[in-house]
């Protein structure tokens, strides 16, 4: 199972925002976001999410009915 958790840094330790519990020797993957890079980070990120929607062929039979 893969779930994004937000975190900071507070005082070279990384602290969740939020509750979650995570067992013992959890294996986790870290991506730094600078605060200049963070809408760039966003905008990159729904891109996908955006091009699966929007270009499709599914789609092509509305074309067919105009």
């Amino acid at each position: 199972m893969l779930k994004t958790l937000w975190a900071t840094v507070q005082k070279g330790k990384i602290e969740l925002l939020e509750t979650w519990e995570l067992p013992e020797g959890t294996r986790v993957l870290v991506t730094l976001i600078s605060h200049d890079d963070e809408s760039e980070f966003w905008l990159q990120a729904s891109q996908s999410s955006l091009d699966t929607a929007w270009n499709n062929s599914e789609d092509d039979i509305y074309a067919q009915l105009l």
